[in-house]
């Protein structure tokens, strides 16, 4: 019966964290097109915009390092509540000042905020799943995973429809007031539902025990930086300005364009599992990943070289992005499932955070290099920039343990 109780805990824990990253991923997609709009309207340029977020990744750098060791220590509860604190202050950030207090310095200070909040939720709820899934059950792991991010990916798309819907009809502070409304209500949530610190704590965690000696945890966190720079690079800042400027969309087109998108590349990291098992006949290895990076790359360098032809811009670019949508929510996944299974038992929430960091490594230099080439040459530097960066994550891959993963202690 106890173990009974246990699991049941377990379970129960698991649904409050699930519950609070998706407030929290809905409160981030929301505050992130609410100042992209603000200060595009304000007269700032695309280039300015993204600058705003700049602190955003370099935080989240520094927040999955400094969070794995402090959920280590403290247990997840800590690090989940810490994180929906520091989103509810980010937000008051924005929310309660004068307008003459919305300038690049502090909105970049109350963005850091913001990616050190959601980047804590984001730790906590995957480190999460390790602890409810049954030990030699990797099949269950990568569908609790699949169906984790996937839900993330798409409730961070209806984010992007919420600030949007927010900003048209109640303006820019009070739409920020009603997300600290949902921020603050989880938080309560989780303080009044949640048994235990979620996890062992481990008050002799050492901070140097961040930085993993797994070789399949370093190759996969290194592979992660090259994939989601291979995004970045031409999604952040190259694709919005191309389909503003090249194809005179709208920005609410834009906007409502990226959300869908997102919100279909969820759908897709939820099914992975599915269609990746009907394929290989199991869960995924590291062969998969490296094959997955490779086939990723066929869709930038075909998108850039359709643009060279008399092809419609806007048929190839909303095609190739579909299907580059598509490829890299398959490569995700199986990340997202490959880090969880190769962690080492007692240092999960370490072994994740340094993933992440990584993770977050990998998007601050797309952000950077999206700008920056596409500046110098278009959309098409960027596109080539996506096919050398998700190759060097294939070769990577290429050196990850090449059969399927065996469960570890």
């Amino acid at each position: 019966m106890t173990g009974t109780a246990s699991r049941g805990g377990d379970l129960r824990n698991y649904a409050l964290v699930t519950g609070a990253y998706w407030a929290d991923t809905v409160t981030d997609g929301a505050i992130r097109i609410l100042v992209l709009f603000y200060f595009y309207e304000a007269g700032y340029s695309p280039f300015a915009v993204a600058s705003l977020f700049l602190f955003y990744e370099v935080f989240g750098i520094v927040t999955n390092l400094v969070g794995g060791f402090l959920a280590a220590r403290f247990g997840l509860k800590s690090t989940l509540v810490a994180g929906l604190a520091t989103q509810t202050i980010a937000l008051a950030m924005l929310a309660f000042v004068p307008d003459g207090w919305l300038v690049v310095p502090y909105v970049m200070a109350a963005q850091a905020l913001s990616g050190i909040a959601k980047d804590l939720t984001k730790m906590s709820s995957k480190s999460a799943v390790k602890l409810v899934v049954p030990q030699g059950e990797p099949d269950a792991l990568f569908r609790w995973v699949a169906v984790l991010t996937g839900s993330k990916n798409a409730l961070k798309g209806v984010g992007f429809f919420v600030g949007g819907l927010l900003l048209t009809v109640v303006g820019f502070q009070p739409a920020l007031m009603i997300l600290i409304g949902l921020t603050v209500t989880a938080m309560v949530v989780v303080l009044a539902m949640m048994r235990g610190a979620l996890g062992t704590p481990n008050r002799a965690a050492k901070f140097a025990q961040m930085f993993s000696n797994n070789r399949a945890v370093n190759l996969l966190a290194a592979a992660r930086v090259f994939l989601f720079a291979s995004r970045d690079v031409w999604f952040v800042v190259g694709l919005p300005v191309f389909l503003r400027v090249e194809l005179d969309w709208s920005f609410w087109q834009v906007g409502a364009f990226l959300a869908v998108w997102v919100i279909g590349y969820g759908a897709v990291q939820a099914a992975a599992p599915g269609m990746l098992r009907r394929r290989a006949g199991g869960e995924p290895s590291g062969r998969a990943a490296a094959v997955l990076a490779f086939a990723l790359a066929v869709f930038p360098a075909g998108i850039s070289l359709a643009l060279a032809t008399t092809l419609d811009p806007t048929v190839v670019v909303v095609a190739g992005l579909i299907a580059f949508g598509v490829a890299f929510a398959l490569n995700s996944a199986v990340h997202s499932f490959l880090i969880l299974h190769h962690a080492d038992g007692d240092r999960v929430a370490m072994n994740v955070g340094f993933y992440y960091m990584a993770n977050a490594g990998g998007r601050l230099a797309g952000t950077v290099l999206s700008g920056a080439l596409y500046q110098w040459r278009g959309l098409e530097a960027c596109l080539w920039a996506s096919v050398a960066l998700v190759l060097a994550a294939g070769a990577l891959s290429l050196l990850l343990p090449r059969g399927r993963p065996v469960a570890t202690a």
